[in-house]
């Protein structure tokens, strides 16, 4: 699992602390009182200077996610250090109650802008004719005093007390800028108006600013809302009900009653409740949301059935293997919480500028106030364009430059069968330019068959294919399948082994009638003494066969052929791969022959055969230290030292097992195409972060400098920070229209 420590250092909090603290816990708090990118910075900070603490705290999805040492800080004092910073935390309610309480705060906002845009309308109303050149027509000051006092002390209560909790816990954020640039307005206006004086009064940029910005605050959380549905969606998959045989009867039972071994019926058109295995009956399942594949799955008895996909005809009958929180779809929901809470390396950056912005935007206020003053400007000339510096920075948009597009796009992804881990992969691995690929499961079928049974001379087939499968009974390699199937269908007796011992990636032996028995390759049996007629093996490489040879008693037995089938889309993704710039290099344990038979099928050019596990970790060690980014794409299982040290590890065709819980990417679908898939969506969003960020850094940059030479009314800044963010955030969901490549490959067996 060395390969996930390395990419969580960049996203996830605790790889280190968690090594040093086997016992060490996780927690994801909800954060509440957030407004822009410096509040999540401050929160961060604060955590993290707990000792045995390292936090993440995602300004988009409102969540610190947080890991500690339990004989050093508790979950109480994780909350009260939050809410000492000026913030509320707490542990996530249930998905439904989480709806409602957005739903409600959500109606609150909207009440308070509607009462706000009805006392700000006849001040800004009257800025109309002041446009047109008509300068005699004015609301008199004491009335637009009694309309914009509401907006500035009622409506805008959210910004001082934000401000309040900000900066008691020693920070700065956009409620302060907010708070100071109205209620300087406000107070000049007041000023001019209780004196009496006719002179010229910024009511109108009070209350406009305030309103401007609850009308950006409700467009931004909706298009949030829009961009975290994903595990909405997912979570909305699972049925609530279920029909269940209990006591001989059919009952329908809430699926959360569902235990582990009781039989369950689906009927045509019914969602699957919960994970199991098909006992009775045939049908196709649509499993297009668990694995972006849209032809429909033929199920039979001993086939698996997953949680969330749709049984299209026929009836099935299953027993239940994984409830609850045990189901792939669980585990999916877990994937995408986890990859949405953490944060990419490319964030890195917005998050110091975060860290610094409020105080240089205040500070730069104050140059220009007494900037303006110096050159001889009247003091409302010089508060006015302070005023603007102050409303038209927005750390907002820095925020949620990145998270907001890691959100689309890990979701995008689920609901293609692409499983990111973190941000991180999802990063590195669209800067892939070099990808180690399996051959056996990866570029073929998974599936070898065996083709030729060779005894030696004097022996049988019998004895040669019995010895063999007697020696794979352990083993869930493909290949020791394919011999004990082979082995079953001729009906073949085994004889007993003793003493076995497996030699990943060479071979395996065991004492047989006191005698040691071998079965591997050629090389695995000169290694052992055995002397082997490699003339056999030869012609059977040169055939595209896989040759393993059988010893027993030092002496030869015979030799066993099989064939795996390319998959039907792997040349076009080979092709695919390197028209994206990718570099393909198959790294098998095959023979030279075997192995350039598939390359040259398969369209790959970089051949590595021969290698055993720790040779394929060797090489792509040696290609990193050649400056590529490399991605290894394996079982998960087989090829763990090779994705160990790849930059990004993808597992295919194992995203419901072991693999989900491992790889920095997994792949739902059996098929190579899902890697290019993978590796488009990250290079789409790393675009989006990248156009992101440079909207977000040109907005201020620009923004800035101009509201500071007097160019930009405070209205009109106000304005632009309320649309930034939503402009930043509309720009990550675009992400939606992504579509994986429709899958070219042929039917996938029941057995999936």
């Amino acid at each position: 699992m060395g390969y996930m420590l390395r990419t969580m250092d960049t996203s996830a909090p605790l790889s280190g602390l968690a090594h040093r603290h086997p016992e060490a816990s996780a927690v994801e708090l909800a954060i509440s009182g957030m407004t822009c990118a410096a509040c999540a910075t401050r929160i961060e900070k604060v955590l993290n200077r707990l000792p045995e603490v390292r936090a993440v705290v995602n300004f988009a999805t409102e969540r610190a996610s947080i890991e500690y040492a339990p004989d050093a800080v508790d979950l109480d004092k994780l909350i009260e250090t939050v809410r000492k910073a000026g913030y509320e935390a707490h542990e996530p309610l249930q998905s439904q109650k989480e709806d409602e309480l957005a739903a409600a705060s959500a109606r609150t906002d909207l009440r308070h802008f509607i009462i706000a845009a009805v006392f700000t309308a006849p001040l800004v109303a009257q800025m109309l004719p002041m446009a047109l050149g008509m300068h005699d027509w004015m609301l008199p000051n004491w009335l637009q005093f009694a309309l914009a006092t509401p907006v500035q002390f009622w409506i805008g209560a959210r910004f001082y007390a934000g401000s309040w909790h900000a900066l008691r816990g020693g920070a700065a954020n956009m409620d302060v800028l907010i708070a100071l640039g109205t209620s300087a307005a406000w107070a000049y206006s007041t000023a001019v108006t209780l004196q009496g004086g006719e002179g010229h009064v910024y009511f109108e940029a009070s209350a406009a600013i305030i309103t401007l910005v609850l009308m950006g605050k409700l467009l931004e959380n909706r298009a949030r809302r829009r961009a975290s549905t994903a595990i909405r969606e997912l979570i909305k998959l699972q049925p609530s009900l279920a029909q269940v045989e209990r006591d001989g009867t059919l009952v329908q039972a809430p699926v959360a009653s569902i235990r582990r071994g009781e039989i369950f019926v689906i009927r045509a058109g019914d969602s699957v409740p919960v994970d199991g295995e098909v006992v009775e009956g045939e049908s196709s399942v649509d499993e297009s949301m668990l694995t972006g594949e849209s032809r429909a799955v033929e199920k039979q008895p001993g086939a698996r059935v997953f949680t969330g996909t749709m049984n299209a005809d026929g009836r099935l009958r299953c027993r239940a293997t994984s409830v609850g929180s045990q189901t792939a779809l669980a585990a999916i929901i877990r994937l995408v919480e986890q990859a949405q809470g953490s944060k990419a390396p490319i964030q890195r950056l917005a998050d110091r500028i975060s860290s610094i912005f409020v105080p240089v935007v205040l500070a730069l206020a104050l140059a220009t106030w007494f900037g303006w003053m110096w050159a001889g400007a009247p003091l409302a000339d010089a508060l006015v364009n302070a005023v603007a510096v102050l409303v038209i920075a927005c750390p907002c948009a820095l925020g949620l430059a990145t998270p907001t597009a890691i959100m689309v796009g890990t979701g995008r992804g689920a609901h293609a069968g692409v499983l990111v881990r973190n941000a991180a992969a999802l990063e590195l691995a669209g800067r892939i330019d070099w990808l180690a690929v399996d051959k056996t499961g990866t570029l073929t079928e998974g599936r070898p068959t065996v083709t030729d049974i060779l005894p030696a001379e004097g022996g049988t087939e019998a004895a040669l294919l019995g010895m063999a499968a007697a020696l794979e009974q352990g083993s869930s390699h493909p290949i020791g399948l394919a011999i004990r199937s082979a082995a079953q269908s001729r009906a073949f007796a085994l004889p007993t082994i003793e003493g076995f011992r497996s030699d990943a990636g060479r071979g395996v032996q065991a004492m047989i009638d006191s005698k040691p028995a071998l079965l591997g390759s050629a090389t695995y049996l000169s290694e052992h003494g055995v002397t082997a007629d490699m003339h056999v093996a030869q012609t059977l490489e040169q055939n595209a066969r896989t040759a393993v040879g059988l010893a027993h008693g030092g002496r030869l037995i015979g030799w066993i052929g099989l064939s795996d089938q390319l998959r039907a889309s792997t040349p076009a993704a080979i092709a695919r791969l390197h028209a994206m710039g990718i570099e393909v290099a198959m790294l098998t344990g095959d023979s030279e022959q075997t192995a350039q038979e598939a390359a040259r099928k398969a369209g790959i050019k970089v051949i590595r055969s021969r290698m055993m596990p720790a040779d394929k970790a060797r090489e792509i060690e040696r290609q990193r230290a050649n400056g590529r980014k490399v991605g290894m794409v394996g079982d998960g299982v087989n090829d763990a030292p090779a994705l160990a040290v790849a930059d990004v590890s993808f597992a295919i065709g194992a995203g419901t097992d072991v693999a989900i819980q491992t790889a920095d990417v997994t792949l739902m679908r059996s098929d190579l195409v899902a890697v290019a898939d993978a590796i488009d969506l990250s290079r789409a969003t790393l675009a989006k972060v990248r156009q992101n960020l440079f909207f977000a850094f040109f907005y201020n940059v620009l923004g800035i400098p101009l509201a500071a030479l007097g160019m930009l009314n405070p209205v009109v800044a106000g304005a632009a920070m309320a649309m930034s963010s939503v402009s930043v955030v509309s720009n990550s969901l675009l992400l939606r229209r992504w579509r994986p490549q429709p899958s070219q490959s042929s039917p996938r067996s029941s057995t999936h």
